[in-house]
């Protein structure tokens, strides 16, 4: 599998800023409550030491110095309540944005990229990440936020007070700067690489439990438990190694941000001494030094929940760009794997043995000439010119494919198990870019397409569906919401599920609380759906495998009598498809070694007649 990308810090910086600053509206009004109430904590240190200066003169004003500290603390309370109710608005409303960016840029992805990335990293990702940094944009940017405020503030009272009672404070800085560092340095990666680790838990856990019932089967249960034992010893080790940092860290700066207040007694009583400062002065200090030893505490504490943050940002952020760059890659459908049954990654499986096939394609002697409404119309013709495909750098699948599949054809695609059908499928529906070669669509690049012009010329449906939460009524309007009831009805009625439907009704709730559907009849909802956004061309592979034969065919017929004018390429697996096709060709370890109608691939007697008779029997005739 290939992970999805991780930015960079300096990304995760810009678009930190790009998000505050889409909002000056909320933003501004944050920061002034913030700083007046950094301000007004200010005031109580600056007053006690002017209480102390008037006692030490004889004078009387506690009555009138103790109510002013007073009613400044109770305004600063004020204020801070306001501050942190329009910085948690903010931070929900970048948080909303937040999600809603990671949802759009997740499902620009190519589906290739999202089948290498798995699903443990998408998972984790759309879950854990999220989750993080929703908690770091509610507590730790808001805490961080006040902090620097409160220090800033502090040092600029500290240097009216005494510009000698700065001096204490910079202390701190030979332990402070490089444990920091030190610090900082380790902790990205420590988090990516926790983060990482969770993802893969998360796949080995999800792969079991959507597999219990095969790994209860084949009693593969100790191989799965130790794959998951594996799995979070990765993870304990990745999460002590980031324990580890934050001992060495913390540790070293509760240290450090003590020695200001203890040198600002010290030297404060010495300038006191000797005359250089005020009792007053030294009093407002050693309160405004501890006051900034406590806001250097909540920053540097905080510090490690924002690499948190920044790590999951990365990861998110990784999301939008793998998007943006689109790319191929993926996974390798089943259809085409070698060695299937071994479903642990981390056991390698056997290389795959290329067997060339030298023949030259064997067409029949007559001339074919498509039948479809479209036929002879080059308008939509798709053409694929010496087409090659790997998979994440492994041995080609598929060998210099030259094929042209008429406007309005109808197209079957048949061979042995691995011989490249469904990489074929993927390849002309767009799932998966060619490492060689063009695929054209009306003689523009299938590449230049966007997913929208795409996925309006081109639809796949394969083995595998999917029936959202929600009515019949909703996962049929998700292909298209401006269908109406007449519209629904017919493509229901096409792929045969009109009755079922009938009888449930188009109301009713599918999933938690409702009816769930079928294997068959959720194969048949997502037919419907196909039919519902009215492609040119459709990708059939495998999409009745989960029919009965008879019913399998019934629907296949249908599809070809609701499909006249479109282009329909069906990857074949039963060959009653081969049957019903104006055109057959034949696949063998990634080359295309025949090519022509059924009835004349039969006279040939060569690779499709012996599937044929295969399929059917020895004995069996067209």
């Amino acid at each position: 599998m290939t992970a999805l990308p991780v930015v960079s810090s300096k990304t995760v910086r810009r678009h930190a800023r790009r998000l505050l600053l889409r909002h000056p509206v909320r933003l501004v009004p944050v920061l002034v409550l913030h700083a007046l109430a950094a301000a007004l904590g200010l005031t109580a240190p600056w007053l006690l030491g002017r209480l102390v200066e008037d006692v030490q003169a004889g004078q009387d004003t506690v009555t009138t110095v103790v109510p002013a500290i007073l009613g400044f603390l109770l305004t600063q309370s004020v204020l801070i309540g306001l501050a942190v109710h329009q910085s948690a608005r903010l931070a929900e409303q970048v948080i909303a944005e937040l999600r809603e960016d990671f949802v759009r840029d997740l499902l620009r992805l190519p589906l290739a990229r999202v089948e290498s990335a798995g699903v443990g990293d998408l998972v984790t990702r759309s879950t854990r990440d999220v989750d993080a940094l929703a908690r770091i944009v509610r507590d730790a940017v808001p805490s961080s936020l006040v902090a620097l405020t409160a220090i800033v503030t502090t040092l600029g009272a500290l240097l009216l007070t005494g510009p000698l009672m700065v001096v204490p404070c910079l202390l701190a800085l030979p332990l402070l700067w490089p444990a920091a560092r030190w610090y900082l340095a380790r902790a990205r990666d420590g988090y990516l690489r926790e983060r990482s680790s969770y993802a893969r838990t998360a796949e080995v856990l999800t792969e079991t439990v959507e597999g219990a019932r095969t790994v209860e089967a084949l009693g593969t249960a100790p191989w799965r438990v130790e794959r998951m034992r594996r799995a979070a010893r990765e993870s304990y080790g990745a999460e002590r190694h980031t324990l580890w940092l934050r001992s060495v860290f913390l540790p070293v700066t509760d240290t450090a941000i003590a020695v200001p207040t203890i040198a600002t007694l010290v030297l404060g009583g010495i300038g006191y001494d000797r005359g250089w400062v005020s009792l007053g002065a030294v009093t407002a200090a050693t309160l405004y030094a501890q006051q900034l030893a406590g806001q250097i505490d909540v920053l540097l504490y905080q510090q490690d929940k924002l690499q948190v943050g920044g790590a999951s940002m990365a990861r998110l952020l990784g999301v939008s760009e793998a998007a943006a760059v689109g790319g191929a890659g993926g996974g390798r459908p089943q259809e085409d794997r070698p060695g299937t049954d071994a479903v642990d990654p981390a056991v390698p499986s056997a290389p795959r043995t290329e067997a060339r096939v030298k023949a030259r394609v064997r067409t029949p002697t007559r001339a074919w000439a498509g039948t479809g409404a479209g036929a002879g119309t080059a308008a939509r013709d798709i053409v694929l010119l010496s087409v090659s495909h790997a998979y994440q750098g492994g041995p080609d699948v598929l060998h210099d494919i030259d094929l042209t599949v008429r406007a309005g054809e109808r197209l079957a695609v048949v061979g042995p198990s691995g011989a490249g059908k469904s990489t074929l499928g993927r390849l002309i529906a767009g799932i998966d870019r060619p490492r060689a070669g063009s695929i054209t669509v009306a003689g523009l690049p299938l590449d230049r397409l966007s997913r929208s012009e795409l996925r309006a010329e081109i639809a796949m449906v394969t083995q595998d569906y999917h029936v959202f939460r929600g009515s019949v009524r909703d996962n049929l309007l998700l292909a298209r919401s401006t269908a109406d009831d007449r519209e629904i009805d017919r493509a229901l009625t096409a792929v045969g599920a009109d009755g079922w439907v009938t009888e449930l009704g188009l109301d009713t709730p599918l999933h938690d609380g409702g009816r769930r559907l079928s294997p068959a009849e959720a194969q048949q909802l997502s037919l419907a759906r196909l039919l519902l956004t009215d492609p040119h061309t459709l990708v059939l592979d495998e999409a009745t495998s989960l029919l009965n034969p008879r019913l399998a065919r019934d629907l296949e017929r249908s599809l070809a009598a609701v499909s006249q004018g479109r282009t329909v390429i069906s990857i074949a697996h039963r060959l009653h498809t081969a049957y019903d096709a104006d055109r057959v060709v034949v696949l063998e370890d990634g080359r295309i070694v025949e090519s022509g109608p059924h009835r004349d691939l039969l006279g040939l007697d060569g690779a499709y007649a012996a599937l044929w008779r295969s399929w059917h029997g020895e004995g069996a005739r067209a």
